[in-house]
């Protein structure tokens, strides 16, 4: 049966993490069985720019994703709160597609709405204004003029300042906000909703409008496993990949 893949923060950052290890192998031995793959955000760790394509591990993965494509699985690729750098360099690299946040498409037959979601945590609205500076073209323009070691260690303060934040913040304050979602739901005309960003794997039902909606919930590869979203006709299934050994 046809199908496609969904995945989301992957935070990939060195070939011998757990989570790179299972991304490089679901690439060669899951995906390619698939008619399409989307990655909805924070494939990388974080990206400082298209420049830096050369990077061993980089280059290492974009390798993987072109082998992919070039078995005929079509990859489509969005901007994640990490990786929101990432241009059309990097997708030419990867054989895929940007897509623009968020984007509706017909999966099946169901009108389905992707987004990363952290626009729709609307409580942090700290994170909110930061995420409103960093993706003015202002701000990229200066910040990609910089050399290359400058971003990234302008990058790595900036991390450690956003999980030191974290620490301070309750976990409901981090998630999405109902009316957010709502709101979006209700602008695309009542669609089911694919995210990632939370971290919080799990199928929700959204009453909008006297509409029901599906929202299901990318979880996250940091731990070197990964509950990744199958779909195809019959609707949507979780798939868990893990280490094997």
């Amino acid at each position: 049966m046809s199908h496609t893949f969904f995945i989301s923060d992957l935070h990939l950052s060195s070939a011998q993490s757990p989570a790179a290890v299972l991304f490089l192998n679901f690439v060669r031995d899951t995906a390619p069985q698939a008619e399409a793959l989307y990655i909805l955000g924070d494939l990388f760790e974080y990206w400082a720019g298209d420049d830096d394509l050369a990077d061993p591990f980089h280059a290492n993965v974009t390798g993987s994703l072109r082998q992919l494509a070039a078995r005929g699985t079509r990859i489509f690729i969005m901007h994640g709160n990490r990786d929101f750098l990432m241009n059309e360099q990097l997708a030419a690299a990867c054989r895929a597609s940007l897509l623009a946040d968020p984007t509706l498409l017909d999966l099946y037959g169901t009108p389905t709405l992707l987004t990363h979601g952290d626009a729709l945590c609307t409580d942090d609205t700290a994170y909110q204004q930061f995420r409103a500076q960093v993706r003015g073209a202002a701000w990229r323009g200066d910040f990609l003029a910089l050399p290359l070691d400058e971003r990234k260690a302008q990058i790595g303060q900036m991390r450690s300042q956003s999980e030191q934040a974290k620490r301070s913040k309750a976990m409901e304050v981090m998630d999405v906000n109902e009316d957010a979602v709502h709101a979006l739901l209700r602008q695309h005309r009542y669609p089911r909703l694919i995210h990632g960003h939370t971290h919080r794997p799990a199928q929700h039902l959204h009453q909008v409008d006297g509409h029901s909606c599906e929202r299901w919930v990318l979880g996250d590869w940091d731990s070197g496993a990964a509950q990744i979203l199958r779909a195809d006709r019959a609707g949507l299934h979780w798939q868990t990949l893990a280490m094997q050994g």
